[in-house]
């Protein structure tokens, strides 16, 4: 146990985690040359396209040095906020953290949260300078914030450029030297955390683990606490590029076991693996509850798939804890699931696994995050769907949630940042000035207002400077409406909408001007309108596709001409009554880009 060493790397969006990882794999020979690739660890098809790491990965390197053999377990993390999450899972099962900086960026504010994660577990914290090698670099200016942050010695700040390999070695010796062994009893009954799981359609499931106390071996019939039920350890192993089979696990290392699950429901992340002969007195604190910040409806393009979307959905969150989903109807959608998500790049990432990994076609409706309604008679309802809103003359009032925002921005951009802000219905908490072109702006937004653009704006317009991180604190009183769009008049529930009254107008006709291109037009003409309650607040029509009636009049009284227009009108006004609107899935989809 002396020799195993667990750790994982932090840092900000791009800062270089996974090169890092890459040029460690290489530099304790994990990998020869042939299985060599930039960002071996981010395994994904959509991770390579999109060059950002989703999932955590762990990975075994052996180290020598001095005569001595070493293990270390590497856990390479996401940086985006919406993956926050597994970067808590990973920090759980590690005992020390490497904080990697970007030299010519500086500290950001995503590296300032996951720090404080890392302090929170007690993790030895190694700071890491990468990028030494850009001309942009900014050494000594990033070193001394390092050192403000964190407290240390200017000394102990390692510089390394995961691109050239330089300063990796030294890396690896401090990790050998300053992150403690893990504290367990190889002796005691086996007590392990499981941090993450993967479906294998020909092994079941696989569940990866930390052993806090005690060892497993191939063989073993070992108990999950929380769910109760038995299994024999058919494989245990360590995690290489590949999974690789091993007769014992001992204490303080990380493996994986493959026991021959087939449901999802039976593992659970955070749940602790047990002996059946010898158990443990206690269970390990797992993870505590993931809180999606907002909420969207998907649905089988195909109503007979549901039971498949709903098979899909449980597999997928083996993988990804922080999916929530419970079964919900809509009238336009039939049935479905509303499912929760951390921000809307998980959202976008989750469908797109939905359609790769287990060709699943989804609808998804708006997103919109959760408000309590507090009703005339005194109850308090939770409602995450527009079409769950009681009647206004029930609702006393409503609440929505409110984030404590935190961006770091060169001080060029503290205008447009704060005017940014501000049509964001934010009010400022605090600003303080980090170095003197640096500053720190604390912001309260409504959550809703964040989830839709804000980053994507924030980045525009700070030229790619800016940094974001938030957490929520809490419901404030909210004047919100529910926006309804009809066609002919029929309220279509997939696109009705809670926004508030001062945007209401301006949405509801940016969604009728769109609406109108994407439908295609019918034999009828189709009212498209917006509605708040029973006022129409914006319409737009597309025109009916007409026949030529008058073709065949030829000169003659102009009444003959007009008898066959009226003829025309009434079989129109008769067909749109009863004919029905199509709604395609792009129409679902450009709304969500509005």
């Amino acid at each position: 146990m002396r020799n195993i060493r667990n750790f994982c790397i932090i840092a900000h969006i791009d800062h270089g985690k996974s090169t890092l990882a890459d040029r460690m794999l290489e530099c304790t020979k994990t990998l020869d040359e042939r299985e060599m690739e930039d960002q071996v660890l981010d395994s994904m098809d959509l991770e390579k396209e999109k060059g950002i790491t989703i999932k955590s990965h762990a990975i075994q390197m052996n180290y020598s040095r001095g005569g001595q053999d070493y293990v270390l377990n590497l856990i390479d993390t996401p940086g985006h906020v919406d993956f926050s999450y597994e970067v808590s899972r990973a920090i759980a099962s590690c005992e020390g953290a490497l904080l990697v900086v970007d030299a010519t960026q500086g500290i950001q504010a995503q590296t300032i949260s996951n720090l404080y994660l890392a302090i929170e577990h007690d993790l030895a914290i190694i700071p890491v300078l990468n990028k030494i090698d850009m001309d942009a670099a900014m050494v000594d200016v990033v070193r001394d914030q390092v050192v403000d942050l964190i407290g240390c010695d200017p000394d102990d700040v390692l510089l390394a450029s995961a691109r050239t390999g330089e300063g990796v070695p030294e890396i690896l010796d401090a990790i050998v030297d300053r992150v403690p062994a893990p504290s367990g009893d190889p002796d005691a009954p086996l007590q392990a955390l499981i941090f993450d799981s993967v479906f294998n359609p020909f092994r079941g499931i696989i569940a990866y683990f930390k052993v806090v106390n005690g060892s497993i071996r191939t063989g073993d019939k070992v108990k999950f606490v929380h769910t109760g039920r038995e299994y024999d350890a058919d494989e245990v192993g360590v995690l290489k590029m590949k999974l690789s089979p091993r007769d014992e696990i001992p204490c303080g290392s990380v493996g994986y076991i493959i026991s021959g699950i087939k449901t999802a429901v039976e593992v659970k992340v955070g749940d602790t693996i047990t002996h059946v002969d010898r158990p443990c007195s206690d269970h390990i604190a797992g993870f505590e509850e993931v809180k999606p910040m907002l909420f969207a409806g998907v649905y089988p393009v195909e109503a007979d798939e549901y039971e498949d979307l709903r098979a899909s959905l449980e597999k997928l969150q083996l993988n990804d804890a922080s999916l929530v989903f419970e079964p919900e109807s809509s009238l336009a959608l039939g049935f479905g699931f509303r499912c929760g998500f951390l921000g809307l790049l998980h959202l976008e990432i989750v469908q797109e696994r939905l359609y790769r990994e287990f060709d699943m076609d989804v609808i998804t409706t708006v997103p919109n995050v959760s408000y309590k309604v507090y009703t005339t008679q005194g109850d308090v309802v939770d409602v995450h769907n527009p079409s769950g809103l009681p009647a206004p003359t029930l609702i006393d009032h409503i609440e929505e949630p409110y984030i404590r925002a935190q961006v770091i921005s060169k001080s060029d951009f503290f205008g447009p940042i704060m005017k940014l802000c501000l049509d964001k219905r934010g009010t400022l908490a605090g600003q303080h000035y980090l170095t003197s072109d640096r500053v720190e702006l604390n912001y309260d937004i409504p959550l809703a207002e964040i989830v839709f653009d804000f980053y994507d704006r924030l980045k525009s317009i700070s030229k790619g400077y800016a940094s974001f991180d938030y957490h929520v604190t809490g419901y404030k009183n909210a004047d919100l409406v529910k926006l309804d769009i009809l066609l002919n008049g029929e309220p279509v529930d997939a696109l009705s909408s809670l926004i508030h009254r001062d945007h209401a107008y301006d949405f509801g006709r940016r969604m009728c001007e769109k609406l109108k291109e994407l439908i295609p037009r019918q034999q009828f003409e189709i009212a498209i309108q917006a509605a708040i309650g029973a006022k129409i607040i914006a319409r737009e029509t597309v025109k009916a596709v007409r026949k030529d009636v008058t073709a065949k009049c030829y000169g003659g009284d102009i009444t003959r001409k007009r008898k066959l227009l009226e003829k025309q009108k009434k079989g129109k006004k008769r067909m749109r009554q009863i004919g029905n609107v199509q709604v395609p899935q792009s129409a679902f989809m450009a709304v969500l880009k509005l």
